[in-house]
């Protein structure tokens, strides 16, 4: 049997952790100065500095029930890209349902920056703004 890339092994650990809601075995995986890189003009978009302040984001996102499904990923001994689908599960609401990639940049065995590239970047920005209107 092959054993999976290093890299491979975490990112797998980190969506069984995403799906569970495991924040703390979420931290684990991550850098305590991780970049984490959100596009967008909505409320959640930019750039979360730490590893309290990603867990912040995913904590907001949870609100929205998103779930991942892990698609396809490629490997190397500095990069993971992952492309998934993503989809939030809310009752009735109007829901979403796209693909997005992830860059992983690792650093001593650890996630220390994530860029994120959704599908359709216009739909994500529709879909958080309405979620969090302007005051």
């Amino acid at each position: 049997m092959n054993q999976a890339h290093p890299n491979l092994q975490i990112i797998h650990r980190f969506f069984e952790a995403y799906g569970a809601n495991d924040l703390e075995a979420i931290r684990e995986i991550l850098s305590p100065d991780i970049k984490w890189f959100i596009p967008g003009r909505h409320p959640l978009s930019g750039t979360k500095n730490g590893v309290d302040e990603v867990l912040e984001y995913f904590k907001q996102l949870q609100g929205f029930a998103f779930q991942a499904r892990p698609i396809v990923m490629g490997v190397s001994d500095d990069y993971v890209i992952d492309c998934h689908l993503n989809w939030s599960n809310l009752e009735n609401e109007d829901n979403i349902e796209r693909m997005s990639c992830l860059l992983w940049k690792f650093e001593d065995g650890m996630v220390s920056r994530v860029f994120n590239f959704p599908e359709d970047q216009h739909l994500m920005d529709a879909f958080f703004n309405k979620a969090f209107p302007a005051v």
